[in-house]
């Protein structure tokens, strides 16, 4: 007998228990446990015979995804049973991945410990690496050390080479990482009032819900970004200006005394 039952005319593939769990990865144990569960459609039978179609197996490499995630099994049967009471569950799982997506797009960097000493010097302390790790940029090997984001290293090493200290630049670092999360928990807070107090709320989503919100997620996140880089802009247009007048007006008072 052929491995898969194909039916005549255009039917659709069909497996046996041990077909199925092949082509899902899976033994056929597993298989039987999520039937149980009730995670898994009931198949199609004929006579003793069960026969499970291309909407088991999407199932069950979905299941398969979602453990990936960090998903339990009792959180997936309550999507799949969202699903089934007119929720999509491709729908949702589309709608989690929009909203846990890095926002960043750093390139980690690594260094050995010759090349950091070429670059900071005397400037490379124990304190200056305990500082680095404590705002959690860098992780310490045995031959150097990695760094998670290449342009924030290439920032500082280029700052250090102008002649601002290594401590320094850490120390403005971590006052700016303290208001950059401040920043991150207004953005925060307004998405979740605005955008997701439906996700908070006990009745499920309607039919459609959760796709329109996946829209509006990826629509609103460089928003954010955009946002963010232009008060960052402008408020430096505004510091700057009154730290240079605040310059010059302490160069015409040192100009007139002498």
């Amino acid at each position: 007998m052929d491995k898969v039952r194909a039916a005549a005319g255009d039917r659709k593939r069909e497996y046996r228990v041990e077909e199925l769990a092949e082509a899902a990865g899976i033994t056929t144990r597993t298989l039987r446990f999520y039937r149980e569960r009730k995670l898994l459609q009931p198949p199609r039978r004929e006579g003793r015979i069960a026969w499970y179609g291309e909407e088991h197996l999407a199932r069950l490499r979905m299941i398969g995804e979602l453990l990936e995630r960090g998903h339990t099994l009792g959180g997936i049967a309550e999507l799949i049973g969202a699903g089934e009471s007119g929720r999509d569950v491709a729908e949702l799982i589309g709608l989690e991945a929009a909203i846990v997506a890095p926002w960043s797009d750093e390139t980690p960097v690594r260094l050995d410990w010759d090349e950091l000493k070429t670059v900071f010097g005397d400037q490379l302390t124990e304190e200056n690496t305990a500082e680095s790790i404590a705002q959690g940029y860098i992780t310490v090997e045995e031959d150097g050390i990695t760094h998670v984001s290449r342009r924030l290293m290439d920032a500082t090493t280029e700052l250090v080479a102008e002649g601002v200290p290594l401590s320094a630049v850490l120390e403005a670092s971590r006052r700016t990482q303290e208001h950059v999360d401040a920043i991150a928990e207004i953005f925060i807070e307004v998405v979740s009032e605005h955008l997701l107090s439906a996700l908070a709320a006990d009745a499920p989503l309607p039919p459609g819900a959760a796709a329109r919100l996946t829209e509006r997620i990826l629509r609103v996140r460089p928003l954010a970004r955009t946002v963010a880089d232009a008060q960052f802009a402008l408020a430096m247009d505004r510091r700057v200006h009154v730290e240079y007048t605040e310059l010059l007006r302490q160069r015409r008072e040192n100009g007139s005394e002498a």
